[in-house]
Parts: structure tokens; sequence; C-alpha cells
């Protein structure tokens, strides 16, 4: 997409600076990152890193033609080259891009979803929701990016400032009249969507994930907390998640709460709820009136998420008979409890990539199965290392038998990893290790029959599998077809 070049000065509008060199009025026709993805009229903003400083990259970014520099370091390009130092470049990066892209959210009815679990299926929900209520919404999510009738795989739940406000305007420019974003931990903690006005924010729980980079369960739920002091209009919130409880008690809310659950007091509550082998089913009352609600997706967790997006969709004014049809119609979402099997050998994939996500999946799992319940499962390398013995445990109650092995070891040793799954076990004769996660998910589909069922939890939707710094091809829907 072209956008008209704009003075290095008028994207500097409301940014704290500690210095600057350089003629500031030199025009920037792009803005970039990833000195490798540098082009001629560039700003090149250098972000900090875990591993490498982006300032480490400023001569090469000049050399490919980044006519400015913003950075946290000095520069050390001389004092005639433009330049400007920031205390924080991440959230520079995405002030100036907004500005850059003229602010495209402004113009889109702007829906974001944060949480440790069911932000995917609530933005397949919602857009499901808006299609039929004959709203244009473009999507950014964990599965892939909607833009307009472009469909792009994702690279990330949620992009960098520049792409995200590249991909909204490109959303703008297409008709599109309103987006539904996911937006994760990382992203909010390093101000990826900080130059966005939602207007709905949407909360679905918290629980253990990537305390590897937080630390914390504090500064998890501080950082998810964040997106709602950019929530113009209606915070939807879990008021049955200990962390939304805390959300609507602490009564730091910028926009009007819409609480939903299936406990007394839930602005949007579920009663009556039922799940079974063909789906689930409840009674919804809110402020906007009641509706039967039926899913084809099973699971007493999709009923949650179900409750978000018709508490979100309510909120924008979308018809309770349109999102009641919506909701029916919707079929499997993309490697979210996505049925693979046959009649004779019932299987299952899913992302449960979390001991709450991986509970929520077999318990429901649990209700259809007569027979025994297998799992095959693993966790991810150089990830939250606390959660695996978690899973294990919740592997270990909850399913028959397990089969534990590679998810994305990355450069982690597979074998200690599935060893800190084991050590969640109270029994070695309820699970075996067989790394090979192709081998586990063919021994998987030989130990069930009709009456059992075999789940295949962690990487649902991808496609792809990180091993030793490599990467392979690996869909775990067709190893289990090429399995039955």
């Amino acid at each position: 997409m072209t956008i008209k070049p704009v003075p290095f000065k008028q994207l500097l509008c409301g940014i704290d600076t500690l210095e600057t060199a350089g003629d500031l009025d030199c025009l920037i026709s792009s803005i970039a990152y990833d000195s490798r993805r540098v082009t001629p009229g560039a700003l090149f903003v250098a972000l900090p890193g875990n591993q490498v400083d982006g300032s480490e990259y400023v001569e090469e970014a000049a050399r490919r033609g980044a006519v400015a520099i913003l950075s946290q370091n000095p520069c050390a390009l001389g004092g005639r080259f433009p330049f400007v130092q920031v205390a924080n470049a991440r959230f520079a990066l995405a002030q100036i891009a907004g500005t850059f892209y003229n602010h495209p959210a402004a113009r889109l009815c702007t829906l974001g979803i944060t949480g440790t679990n069911g932000k995917t299926t609530v933005s397949f929900m919602l857009r499901e929701i808006f299609k039929a209520a004959g709203r244009s919404p473009g999507l950014l999510g964990t599965v892939r990016y909607e833009i307009g009738e472009r469909v792009l795989p994702a690279a990330r739940t949620t992009p960098e400032a520049p792409d995200v406000q590249s991909m909204l305007a490109q959303m703008d420019r297409s008709g599109c009249d309103s987006v539904i974003l996911e937006v994760s931990s990382h992203a909010l903690d390093q101000y990826r969507v900080a130059g966005v006005a939602f207007n709905v924010g949407i909360f679905t729980n918290l629980t253990q994930d990537h305390l590897d980079y937080h630390g914390t369960l504090e500064e998890y739920f501080s950082v998810k907390a964040r997106l709602f002091n950019q929530v113009q209009d209606s915070a939807v919130i879990n008021a049955d998640d200990p962390c939304g409880k805390r959300l609507l008690a602490e009564n730091r809310l910028s926009a009007k709460a819409v609480s939903y659950g299936f406990s007394e007091g839930a602005s949007v509550r579920g009663l009556n709820a039922e799940s079974g082998e063909y789906g689930s089913r409840m009674r919804v009352e809110s402020p906007w009136g009641g509706a039967d609600i039926s899913l084809q997706l099973i699971g007493r967790f999709n009923l949650y998420n179900a409750l978000a997006a018709f508490a979100a969709a309510a909120s924008v004014g979308i018809p309770l008979e349109t999102i009641r049809d919506a909701l029916a119609g919707m079929e499997n979402v993309p490697g979210r409890m996505e049925s693979v099997g046959t009649k004779n050998k019932r299987v299952y994939v899913d992302y449960a990539h979390t001991d709450d996500a991986l509970r929520n999946v077999l318990t429901a799992l649990r209700e259809i199965t007569p027979g025994r319940l297998v799992v095959v499962f693993g966790c991810g390398g150089n990830r939250d290392t606390g959660k695996r013995r978690l899973m294990g445990e919740v592997a270990s109650q909850l399913a028959d038998y397990s089969i534990v092995t590679n998810d994305n070891p990355r450069n982690e040793i597979p074998e200690k990893i599935a060893a800190d799954i084991a050590a969640g076990f109270d029994s070695e004769r309820k699970y075996e290790i067989i790394l090979d996660r192709r081998a586990a998910i063919e021994r998987g589909v030989k130990l069930i029959g009709k009456k059992d069922v075999l789940l295949v939890a962690g990487k649902g939707h991808e496609t792809a599998q990180e091993i030793g710094g490599a990467i392979f091809p690996f869909d775990d829907c067709e190893t289990v077809r090429e399995a039955l």
C-alpha cells in the first residue's frame, strides 16, 4: 500500500524526545523496525531485543536507504543524519505508526480480545456474527489475517505496531467497517497496539502461561489489564474468572463494564447449560433481551466463548436474532476442538497448550467418551517451564492414557521437556513417551476403538514444527488423517 510521504517532524508530534539531530523535515515514505526490510525513504526504528539491539543495525539501515533513525541509544551516524533518541522506542513506534497511517482504527468498529484461552474462538464467533449482520469485518489473530477478500497466514497473534496499522489501513481502504483483533500479552507489553483505540475490549480468562516472559502471574495480569486503558465504549469481562472479577472490582475500566458468565449478577448470563457429543446450548439473559443459544461446538468453555461474543456483539447494536443464528451456524474453528476422526475412531485436534486449556478440553471430551480417553501432547521449548508438570497432572487426572511427545522443542533438549511433563503423572502406567510426534499420533490412533476418543493437543492449526532451531512442515490434522 502506497502512503504519501510524511515529514519526520510531523510524525514526532506528541513524542517525548531525549535528543534530536539532523534535518527533521526529511520525508518519510515507510517505517521499518527490521534493517533487512528497509527501503529508500524509510524511517528505521531501532528496537531493543533480548539477544540483539536494533541500534546495532543503524548503519546497515542507512546503507539500505533509511533517511532517519529513531532509537533508545545515541546515534552512531554522526550529528548531521536525521535522528531522534527516545526513552521507549516501542511506544514511540506505535504512536508514529498510527500517525503515519492516519489512525485507521478511528474509522473502524474495533474489537480487541485478550486472555489466556479462548481468544481465537471468540474472534471467529464475532467474525461470523458481524458477517451475518451485513458488516464487513477484518480479522487479525493467531490463525490468520483477513483483509477484505485477502487471507494471509498469521506470523504471530498480534503483529508489530507498523504492521497492525498498515493492515488496519488496508482494511479501511478495502471496504471493511470493523476489525476483530486478538491481543496477546506480548503485544500489550511491547506496545504493538498502543496506537489503537478500541470500541470494545474483551477479557476471556487468565491462567498460567508465558511466565518465561512475564515472570509472575501478577505481572501477566497487569499487562493484560492494560488493554482496557484503550477501550472507549464497552469492556466485556468474564465475571466467573478470578482475574475478571478483579478487573471488575478494581473499577479501573475506562469504558462501561459488561460482565458475562453463569454466576448470578453477570450482565450477560448463561442459564441451563448443556453440552453433548453434537454440540451445546444454553439460555442467555442480557440487558438487550434473552435468547436460546445452540452451538455445534462442544464443551462448557465454548459456551463461555459464546457468551463473550454475544455480549460484545450486542453491545455494538447487533440484533439478538442475528447473534443467535450466526452462532448456531458456526462450525469448527481451525485447530480448536476440531473433529478429524471417523465414525469408528473419534479424534479431536486442539490448540490447548496450557494446563487450564487442557483441563477444559479433556473435561468436555470425558462427557462424550463412554470408553477410554487418550491424549497426545507435549510442551513448547524455551517457554514457561512451570506449566509442564501442571499439564502432566491434568492429563494424569482426566485422561485414561497419555502419550507425551514433542510440541515445538525449539532449542531445548526434548527428553528434558518430556521428563518435566512426566513428573506430573501419579503412575508410570498412565503414560508413555514417544518424542517423534508423528509416531506418537499413529500410536494414539491405534490405541482407540469405537467407544474411545483421542485428543491431539498443543499445536492445533499450526503447520510447522520447530526442532533444534530448524522449521519442519507438520500438521496435526493431516497426520491424524494419514494415520486413520
